[in-house]
């Protein structure tokens, strides 16, 4: 799995875990539940776990309690996934933060070795 690098060199989804993490632990440890099987099953991952929002941009789905969590992807060739970043919501993601993850799937394809950093654990 790949995560998504911005141009100063920041990991996006390692700063969001990391503070969720320090925030909320129940949180964290499910969000790297659903990013292991993320892993597994990539295209084959379904609802509940994982929907399709627009444009090759999907969500990981995770809650706790009654606050929603998710992860922001997409796949670049056939079988890579990038992560883009995570957040918190309440009903539905903010448009902003699809056309976020958008702007970076873009990148990610014109430039991959400048936007992604391989992700682990």
């Amino acid at each position: 799995m790949m995560a998504y690098r911005d141009s100063a060199g920041r990991i996006l989804i390692d700063e969001w875990l990391d503070e969720l993490a320090k925030r909320h632990s129940r949180a964290y440890v499910k969000c790297l539940q659903r990013l292991r099987l993320l892993r597994e099953s990539g295209h084959e991952l379904r609802r509940p776990i994982s929907a399709p929002l627009r444009d090759g941009v999907h969500e990981l789905r995770a809650q706790v309690g009654t606050v929603n969590y998710r992860v922001l992807y997409f796949f670049y060739g056939e079988d890579v996934v990038v992560l883009s970043h995570g957040l918190t919501k309440e009903d539905v993601v903010p448009l902003v933060e699809i056309d976020r993850a958008v702007v970076r799937m873009k990148q990610v394809q014109d430039s991959p070795e400048k936007f992604t950093a391989a992700w682990e654990e």
